[in-house]
């Protein structure tokens, strides 16, 4: 009894999963390993704040004059209430039906515990599960398809991108890539239209000045928007094509059952300028994610079925003077599935008052994603708590997020 006493203890104080296991098993819901894992990860750092909208307090409002959705009132342009603190972008309606059936959940403030502000950091970082490193190793997908698997068989597949990195390692995987559109200059792109231009424009009056040095701005703006975000979306295809990419997923793991691990992701959200409200260039790729997200709930609705919708990290509380967001940190985590806890929100959530806020300009990182993660695998795929420990290395037992999962 007392050792019992004392390893809950230990574990309540933040052991590794690896290092605890028996006090990890008794925390978890039992292990069925009959669950199906489908991961839609969102480049370039979608703003969480717009999707899953903090629409009582205060300061939400006050940091962002121009791009707030504006608190609910029934129209088509308004917050979608869900309680008295959050609710959806009106671009997200199509998903109330699941917050309502109680199998969508939010953990609106989770993330890494590493603060890069860099892209390709951060991506790396989540994709290996190992906050803060950047050493060559699997992504956490394979090493979880290497789980209960012969070697050489595949059991994960990729759907819309070439290489990703959470699918990288030893264990064979299924991947049905498509190229990624160019970022465009306008008619400046083309070099016959560009020199033409330029030699129109040659002389030295004021009007021919001002068109050259506009023309080389604007040049130089799209390419630096260009690489910016080439490293945000990373190699990923924007966000119109999710819904295409998960009817894809949904058929080809229908005729292949074995397949159990799918992955997803889109580009795009990466929005520095312009990012809009309830309408404009966010609302847009809202409302396609919503499209994907209900056709994936179509082909995985299984008992044990779960789908994690996440980014690298966050935005900004406070627009920025281009009318967008600035890289963050925390954000809004989302599950879906039969034994996910949803119509409700999760962990820990102390509002956007300066000083709560990370830096004094971000959401917090309130909850480890890797925490949220173990949550959905123990009883998705049955794993025994060395397993866990491999496949999120140096996690720690949230306690907060206990009811995140039905205990049925």
């Amino acid at each position: 009894m007392t050792t019992s006493v004392l390893t809950r203890r230990t574990l309540l104080a933040g052991a590794t999963l690896a290092t605890m296991p028996h006090a990890w098993a008794q925390t978890m819901p039992a292990a069925r390993g009959d669950g199906r894992l489908i991961v839609v990860f969102l480049r370039g750092a979608y703003d969480g704040l717009s999707a899953f909208i903090p629409w009582a307090d205060p300061d939400y409002g006050r940091a962002r004059p121009s791009i707030a959705i504006a608190a609910p009132d029934g129209s088509a342009q308004t917050t979608i209430r869900l309680d008295d603190r959050f609710g959806l972008h009106p671009s997200l309606g199509a998903l109330l039906p699941l917050w309502q059936q109680g199998v969508l959940a939010v953990v609106p403030a989770a993330g890494s515990p590493d603060p890069t502000r860099s892209h390709f950091d951060a991506q790396y970082q989540w994709e290996t599960a190992r906050p803060g490193r950047t050493s060559e190793v699997s992504g956490w997908l394979n090493t979880l398809a290497g789980l209960g698997g012969a070697h050489g068989s595949a059991r994960a597949i990729g759907v819309g991108e070439a290489n990703p990195r959470i699918l990288a390692g030893p264990q064979a995987v299924k991947l049905v890539a498509r190229g990624k559109a160019a970022q465009r200059a306008g008619a400046l792109e083309n070099p016959r239209t560009r020199e033409a231009l330029m030699a129109l424009y040659d002389g030295p009056d004021a009007l021919s000045t001002a068109f050259r040095q506009g023309a080389e701005s604007r040049l130089q703006t799209a390419q630096e928007l260009s690489r910016e975000m080439q490293a945000a979306d990373n190699g990923a295809a924007p966000a119109a094509a999710l819904e295409n990419d998960a009817r894809n997923l949904g058929a080809l793991m229908r005729q292949e059952r074995k397949l159990r691990i799918g992955f997803l992701s889109a580009g795009g959200w990466d929005t520095h300028a312009g990012q809009g409200a309830a309408t404009g260039s966010l609302a847009g790729n809202l409302r396609k994610l919503g499209a994907a997200l209900m056709q994936l709930r179509r082909d995985f609705s299984e008992d044990g079925d779960a789908i994690v919708i996440a980014s690298e990290f966050g935005r900004t509380l406070s627009e920025n003077g281009t009318r967008g967001t600035d890289h963050g940190h925390g954000n809004a985590l989302w599950l879906l599935g039969n034994r996910i806890n949803g119509g409700r929100w999760h962990g820990q959530w102390t509002g956007l008052a300066s000083a709560e806020l990370h830096e004094k300009r971000d959401l917090p990182v309130h909850h480890d994603f890797r925490a949220v993660l173990a949550q959905v695998l123990r009883p998705a795929f049955g794993l025994r708590d060395s397993q866990l420990a491999a496949v999120l290395p140096g996690a720690t037992w949230d306690p907060q997020l206990d009811g995140l999962i039905r205990r049925a």
